[in-house]
């Protein structure tokens, strides 16, 4: 086999590899020998059937896989010798010859080879990154309180309904009848907003449920029957109201602090506001930690500056994902695509310069603190830990989530590499700036 070599530039390669008859004969030969023993032709017996059968049968197949098998073994070498860092896999060239699949002949195959560059830069005390200190205010310390208060809060009876209360009443259009339907008076459109607000238990009054209640999920619930059946119903609907239900907030008392804060943590006003206080710091520098993230990052993708084959990659992608994405969906994630790309090199180079490992017990708790956070997506703070592990093994059992918690694992090792080595400059903020970072 004959293997010329073409560097086009610092990051790309062709490879132009001629096989010979003499380099795939004997490949072939044994191919097709193994599926004459193997073949079961009606009229001959089993490792009989003559080989011109099995050459007109399987002939082109044994000899596509037995020029393969050379070609594999070639571009294999050509990466070992060269010491090459392949980006993705070689890929046919665009000015590849049409190949005839005749035994005997010589094949001539183009490929493109694509490479990264190596990763030298230096991490020290001269690289700095900002950490920021957000304030905490009066003003948020309020609205804490108050949104605290609202979240412990309870819906009490009330007289006349407001903006923010619900109205609970009986709806009838002479074939259906709804009893006892919720509704909240901030969902309500149109004209017949003017009727609920205001209303009190007795009032009755008529509305079209369609103008009134244009999200079909919400008009279906409030009606109590699917999405699907809507269509058929009448939307001229007459009102019965019930009674009014007003959101109250909860008093400031022993009772709701040790449900804020777990029981006999806070006693009084002072404490309450110390609470606040202390929660919005938390929650701050949790936001803070996420930013210099998100800064290191930045900063060490500006700093490594990776020249990458963009256009061989573009090819590659089309390539791998054929049937999954088409060209323009593939073209428009590809600038994140490449800024992923980057930051895994960064993160490889990192982990690797400082020695760091992802182990099975770095997965396994990636994966119960993964699942704790779901339960408490949906309101579940104090799930049992039997449940948490339950759902971490379910988390484990699924290839491409252990993929994604290795890659967080390795995201969180890399960042506190990172921060111990670099200088994190402090800079006091106020939440408005804050969030106005880019």
């Amino acid at each position: 086999m004959n293997v010329e070599k073409n560097q086009i530039d610092a990051l790309n390669w062709q490879v132009t590899l001629t096989v010979t008859a003499e380099d795939y004969a004997a490949s072939e030969k044994k191919r097709l020998q193994e599926r004459r023993r193997n073949a079961d032709f009606k009229g001959f017996r089993k490792g009989n059937v003559p080989m011109s059968l099995i050459q007109r049968v399987y002939g082109e197949q044994a000899l596509v896989e037995a020029v393969n098998e050379v070609i594999s073994e070639g571009l294999t070498n050509v990466i070992k010798e060269n010491q090459l860092r392949v980006v993705g896999e070689p890929l046919a060239s665009e000015d590849q010859p049409a190949i005839e699949w005749k035994s005997g002949n010589d094949f001539t195959f183009k490929f493109d080879i694509a490479t990264t560059p190596e990763l030298t830069f230096e991490i020290g005390k001269e690289d700095k990154v900002p950490y920021y200190t957000i304030n905490v205010t009066a003003e948020a310390k309020k609205e804490m309180k108050a949104n605290m208060l609202r979240q412990f809060g309870s819906l009490q009876e009330g007289d006349k309904a407001g903006e923010e209360d619900f109205v609970i009443a009986d709806l009838s259009n002479g074939e259906k009848t709804v009893e006892g339907a919720y509704i909240a008076v901030r969902s309500v459109e149109g004209e017949a907003r003017k009727l609920f607000v205001g209303c009190q238990s007795g009032d009755q009054f008529d509305i079209n449920v369609n103008d009134t209640f244009t999200n079909e999920s919400d008009r279906a619930a409030m009606l109590k029957v699917k999405k699907d059946e809507l269509a058929g119903i009448a939307p001229q609907f007459h009102v019965n109201v019930v009674n009014i239900k007003t959101f109250v907030n909860a008093e400031e008392n022993q009772e709701t602090y040790d449900k804020m804060f777990g029981e006999d943590k806070v006693h009084n006003s002072e404490e309450f506001d110390e609470a606040v206080a202390a929660q919005l710091k938390n929650n701050y520098t949790q936001e803070a930690d996420y930013r210099l993230n998100k800064d290191l990052r930045a900063y060490f993708l500006g700093k490594a500056d990776i020249a990458l084959p963009e256009a061989f990659l573009r090819r590659w992608l089309v390539y791998v994902n054929e049937g999954k994405f088409t060209e323009e969906q593939i073209d428009k994630e590809f600038d994140s695509f490449l800024a992923d790309f980057r930051w895994q090199m960064v993160r490889g180079y990192v982990m690797n310069k400082y020695g760091l490992k992802v182990e099975d017990k770095d997965i396994q708790e990636a994966a119960r603190g993964y699942a704790a956070y779901q339960y408490m997506m949906y309101g579940m703070g104090n799930v049992p830990p039997q449940l948490v592990e339950e759902s971490a093994k379910q988390l484990l059992s699924d290839e491409n989530q252990v993929r994604r918690l290795e890659e967080s694992v390795e995201d969180q090792k890399t960042y506190a590499a990172l921060r111990e080595q670099v200088t994190l400059a402090s800079k006091k903020i106020s939440l408005e700036k804050f969030r106005e970072l880019k």
